[in-house]
């Protein structure tokens, strides 16, 4: 399967704090806790890169489209500007 980051990277320790009930109930169902967290990580990530992807490309239209309208129209600033 393709990720987007490098699978053979090393792995390090990192401090969380989280609720200890919580964590006791996951490391019962999912055995490998560092596993679990580090695939929904990796999910978490690949979605945010695509949401942030998406609102980057929303708003380059929404400038084309503005610049477009300007273009044709002229600005609104137009009929108030003094110079």
């Amino acid at each position: 399967m393709k990720t987007g980051y490098n699978a053979e990277a090393r792995k390090r320790a990192v401090n969380l704090t989280l609720n200890e009930d919580l964590v006791i109930q996951a490391r019962e169902m999912a055995g490998n806790l560092s596993g679990v967290v580090e695939s929904l990580l990796a999910e978490y990530v690949e979605q945010e890169g695509r949401r942030r992807l998406a609102k980057g490309r929303a708003l380059e239209a929404t400038v084309a489209i503005w610049n477009d309208f300007d273009e044709h129209r002229g600005s609104f600033a137009d009929q108030y500007s003094t110079l």
